[in-house]
């Protein structure tokens, strides 16, 4: 199957089990896809050294791009074939310092959906749950242009 005929929900788990690459960005801010339903999908996440700021803590742009990726990441499982989203507004608050070289699970969720638009939610957790991260977004629905 074609990447341009997969509905949203078939192409994050595409990506999850390998059949597709991970995005690039995966590669800059080290996430990994671990699981995705329709309207969730969770995420490992760890900051290194490249994510600190002159201070050598975890830049809070670390928590801000796992936080854009796993709210757009919920609304694009819910979308069909050749539908795609654009973020436009993302708020996140950063309720603690993100340690580096600890895995943290990111989770993004829906709270609504419309044809124009898609409210997600999503947290940053370490292994027990303590929430680092938390953010809300609002996501633009792209229709396809028509012939």
């Amino acid at each position: 199957m074609h990447v341009e005929n997969m509905n949203g929900l078939e192409l994050m788990q595409a990506v999850v089990c390998g059949a597709l690459p991970h995005p690039n960005m995966a590669d800059t801010i080290p996430m990994k896809f671990i699981s995705a339903d329709k309207g969730v999908v969770v995420f490992e996440a760890i900051a290194d050294d490249r994510h600190t700021n002159p201070l050598g803590g975890v830049h809070g742009g670390f928590a801000a791009t796992v936080m854009d990726s796993v709210t757009g990441c919920a609304v694009h499982t819910m979308l069909d074939a050749g539908v795609g989203y654009g973020t436009i507004d993302l708020n996140v608050k950063m309720l603690k310092a993100i340690p580096k070289n600890m895995p943290m699970i990111a989770e993004g969720k829906v709270i609504s959906m419309s044809k124009s638009l898609g409210v997600s939610e999503g947290k940053l957790v370490d292994k027990n749950g303590k929430v680092y991260a938390y953010a809300s977004a609002t996501c633009m629905i792209l229709l396809p242009k028509k012939s």
